[in-house]
């Protein structure tokens, strides 16, 4: 079988630069790209920019920026295969190997849109770098010095759409460029440029990307009928949420293709939702399953009594904690549950389970929380998921910081739910709760105690 290569030369215009080319990014930006200039005549061109020295441009400059996208899931309850060729990659970049080709692509006037997704750790300030010595610089170094050569052309700023999974990821990025900028003297004008000619937003992306299909890898090559090194595949579902002036929407218009992409004036609501619904219903329900005897995702969701308890503790007790709109936070939630059930994925739940402790207080907590101030009562389900969490690090099967392992083995549930330090404030007035799930599950066994908490 050939190469998968193009038959023609590409003629997008290079409107993008993507500074990642890994699974996520093409399997969730570029494929919303790919689809607009299919779907509503765009002219997007990408051009990828290797985060790393090491990384997949030589091989994605040698299928000529093509790669296929195997998308599978379910869409309310019909399981879904779709295979695309993404088209919109122009080429890639090793900034590191050809730097002089990297800020040459800052004198192209038709360059708008820089997305970024350089992993959680990307989006880092270091003191005392030096501007001369490129492949020590973090992201916003190396970013910064491009958009100094963008200034120095005398053209108009960028939209720029970190990706990375981090808080206020664009502040943050804007907040690293400028101290650059004044570590590296390039004077009031560039940043006053940096202010005013530059949208930095902050976004929230969601898509489970599974990336390299390597146990099937051969046989899709065999049916698709070509050769493809930078297969890529993810979940059906897909949310981008940008924090910005809608004005900006329209100039990568993805609403008028019905892509899942809102601006937003506050993107806060919407990562609260998410941490809450999506990780929240990971985190209360992982540790009674796995105690329950359950390995991965999909078997919890197969058996009645887990996918019960996780259902309820959504509907009934997260979901009143938010301030989101219901019809919002319900169609939200349905997709939640549809894409754990996803039968093309396996999710091991011992895999969510690491570092339990710090999930639970940013995931789960908060939900306690709120629902008691709003309800005057607990929450019975995410309650008995913190006794779950305590009964499981008393096995071996926790994977936790050594020393919240060890004191979690031992402590009483009255040290634990005292210990502020894990919880950031004192949780003993949960403890009649917790003793008594902690007895019930120790007399009688998960599946028996799970069960009194469930309608």
């Amino acid at each position: 079988m050939d190469r998968l290569k193009r038959n023609k030369k590409c003629c997008l215009t290079e409107r993008v630069m993507q500074f990642g080319e890994g699974n996520f990014l093409r399997g969730f930006v570029d494929w919303m790209i790919d689809r607009l200039n299919k779907e509503n005549g765009g002219d997007y061109g990408v051009v990828l920019v290797q985060p790393l020295d090491k990384g997949l441009v030589d091989m994605i400059n040698e299928q000529d920026g093509l790669y296929s996208l195997y998308l599978r899931g379910l869409r309310k309850g019909e399981r879904i295969e779709e295979t695309r060729v993404v088209e919109c990659v122009t080429r890639g970049i090793n900034p590191f190997s050809d730097t002089e080709e990297f800020f040459a692509c800052a004198k192209n006037p038709d360059l708008r849109f820089i997305v970024s997704n350089t992993t959680e750790a990307g989006i880092e300030y270091k003191a005392n770098q030096n501007p001369k010595d490129f492949a020590e610089l973090t992201f916003p170094g190396r970013l910064t010095l491009f958009m100094k050569k963008r200034f120095d052309e005398g053209l108009r700023g960028f939209i720029l759409l970190p990706c990375e999974l981090i808080d206020k990821n664009g502040d943050c990025l804007k907040e690293c460029v400028l101290k650059y900028s004044r570590d590296w003297g390039f004077g009031g004008e560039f940043e006053k440029w940096i202010n005013k000619e530059n949208h930095f937003t902050n976004t929230l992306v969601d898509r489970i990307v599974t990336g390299y299909p390597r146990d099937t890898a051969a046989e899709m090559e065999k049916e698709f009928g070509y050769l493809d090194n930078v297969i890529d595949t993810a979940e059906i579902f897909h949310l981008w949420v940008i924090e910005g002036d809608k004005k900006y929407a329209e100039e990568i218009p993805f609403h008028k293709i019905g892509l899942n992409v809102l601006w937003t004036d506050d993107v806060t609501p919407y990562k609260k939702r998410k941490v809450r619904i999506l990780n929240g219903a990971h985190t209360m329900m992982v540790l009674a399953a796995h105690l329950a005897g359950l390995e991965t995702v999909k078997e919890a969701m197969d058996d009645e009594l887990v996918y019960s308890f996780m259902k309820q503790g959504i509907f009934e007790e997260i979901i009143p904690t938010l301030d989101l709109p219901e019809e919002k936070l319900t169609q939200f939630a349905n997709d939640v549950i549809e894409r754990f059930k996803n039968p093309f994925i396996k999710h091991y739940l011992l895999s969510i389970a690491l570092n339990s402790v710090s999930k639970y207080k940013v995931r789960v907590l908060p939900s306690v929380l709120r629902y008691i101030q709003d309800k005057k009562s607990e929450p019975k389900r995410l309650v008995f998921s913190l006794a779950a969490l305590i009964a499981f690090y008393r096995t071996d099967a926790a994977n936790d910081d050594a020393d919240v392992m060890k004191y979690m083995k031992t402590a009483t549930a009255e040290d634990i739910l005292s210990k502020t330090e894990y919880w950031g404030e004192n949780l003993s007035f949960l403890l009649p709760s917790i003793e008594k799930y902690l007895e019930d599950i120790e007399k009688n066994g998960i599946r028996n105690a799970m069960a009194k908490v469930v309608n």
